[in-house]
């Protein structure tokens, strides 16, 4: 049996479920999310958990067990409580604005760089004053909103020499040395 797949997933008051159909949907206070389920996964309330279950002892199933009662957890603390990823944008002269649902990113190139989010995800932008600028993202979407983070963070990925880039506040990166440091 999967140890995650086995743990019931307890239903916080505010949240209803739906699970009679081969998809779960849940809504909370934050909004709504839905997740179809494969042949052979299924889930079930029993008082105030939900348990998933799987039909056979196959390999394929007992891999999705776990899956998507992870999926399921994550999104009932998405629709109670949300996710939220900060990033911060080490260079010199990069700077970010966030105008509605259109981040503006200055990032060394010859232009800006115009990013558009899902209506799902709230942004926000901090410049403090001898600090680097700091992206902040909130949704209640967990996959959507590490997605995007995703997205913008390959328009700039941090190099291994001077760090410059888009990282997330709290990554640590594998840092190289450079060429001075061979001739030694």
């Amino acid at each position: 049996m999967s140890r995650i797949g086995k743990l019931p997933i307890p239903i916080p008051s505010g949240v209803t479920i739906d699970c009679k159909t081969a998809k779960v949907t849940v809504k909370g206070p934050k909004g709504t999310l839905e997740q179809k389920l494969e042949d052979g996964i299924s889930a079930k309330i029993e008082g105030s958990e939900l348990i998933v279950e799987r039909a056979t002892e196959q390999k394929r199933h007992k891999a999705l067990h776990g899956l998507y009662r992870s999926l399921i957890a994550n999104m009932i603390t998405g629709v109670t409580t949300g996710y939220k990823i900060e990033q911060e944008l080490v260079g010199v002269g990069y700077r970010a604005g966030a105008q509605g649902q259109v981040l503006d990113l200055v990032l060394g190139y010859s232009h800006h760089v115009v990013f558009e989010l899902p209506g799902e995800i709230k942004v926000a932008t901090r410049q403090d004053r001898g600090s680097n600028p700091i992206i902040t993202l909130e949704s209640y979407d967990k996959q959507l909103l590490g997605q995007v983070a995703a997205k913008i963070r390959s328009l700039r990925v941090p190099e291994p020499y001077k760090g410059k880039g888009i990282k997330f506040v709290g990554e640590t990166l594998r840092r190289k040395a450079g060429k001075s440091a061979a001739k030694k």
